[in-house]
């Protein structure tokens, strides 16, 4: 969805009079989506495929090969290319041990570096009190505003969805000179301080933490016991512990923080905030 009309102006307000009233999105198109998690794991396939065939320098190449090719892509269609540079930049460091080391295994080392340390990371967020799922969310789409109140809209794969989840939060100002929007308004309650939110994504935090420690288990497994192999079951075991199971965590996440927005969704006058959306339908 644009935030400007054909001629440069802002957009209009919606049938409903709402306007899309934060740029959190652009922060999501730079997080590369489903399509930054493909091209994350195209490299991987290309050296488990190459190492395979060819030994572990033909893997080093492949995957360095694959790496630049999906920026070049990115960069040919003017496509956001922080998630394709991050991706060069691991694969770089994991070719580099490997090349080093000689054994194919440890090009799996930085991740499974990576998912012990967010393990640490993520459960040392819920003994604070502050889980990270909490902080992420409410950052791109604070459950005040109920962005993602309107039903159907939390599943990311249906683009025009959550385009309009994005743009269901309360109509903002703009100042007439510069188009800018005013700044979201401030929660009645902090979400910390709402022990329902707190709660699931407390939850959530450890969803994710649970899933980056198997994957570190597993990988750290695997990694110790194919020492003199070419690493193929480690490889194959990271795929499937990598996009197939994020996507599953991602839209459990969205559907629990749809219900969530539900739960703070600005109601009208004469609606109870705190009853089921459900009860009060449109008119």
């Amino acid at each position: 969805m644009s935030t400007t009309g054909s001629d440069g102006a802002p957009p209009s307000p919606d049938d409903d009079g709402r306007s899309v009233v934060f740029d959190r999105h652009l922060v999501l198109e730079q997080l590369g989506g489903w399509r930054g998690m493909v091209d994350a794991t195209v490299p991987t396939i290309a050296f488990i495929v190459a190492n395979g065939i060819g030994g572990l320098r033909t893997g080093i190449w492949a995957a360095l090969g694959t790496a630049v090719l999906v920026f070049a892509l990115r960069l040919a269609r003017r496509e956001s290319v922080q998630q394709a540079v991050s991706g060069l930049f691991a694969v770089g460091i994991a070719v580099a041990i490997a090349a080093v080391t000689g054994q194919a295994r440890d090009f799996y080392v930085p991740g499974i570096l990576r998912n012990a340390v967010l393990t640490l990371v993520l459960l040392g967020s819920v003994a604070l009190r502050r889980p990270l799922v909490g902080v992420v969310a409410e950052f791109l789409s604070p459950s005040h505003l109920g962005a993602m109140a309107a039903p159907g809209s939390a599943f990311p794969g249906m683009r025009g969805r959550v385009d309009s989840a994005r743009a269901a939060a309360q109509a903002a100002e703009r100042d007439p000179g510069t188009g800018r929007r005013a700044p979201d308004p401030e929660p009645e309650r902090p979400w910390r301080e709402d022990p329902r939110l707190l709660r699931a994504y407390g939850w959530l935090t450890v969803l994710w933490a649970a899933v980056f420690l198997l994957r570190a288990g597993v990988q750290g497994y695997l990694y110790l016991r194919s020492e003199d192999g070419d690493a193929t079951d480690l490889g194959i075991v990271s795929l499937l512990l990598g996009v197939p199971v994020t996507a599953v965590e991602v839209v459990v996440t969205l559907w629990v923080v749809a219900r969530l927005h539900r739960h703070r969704a600005p109601s009208g006058p004469d609606e109870d905030p705190q009853a089921d959306p459900e009860e009060h339908p449109a008119a």
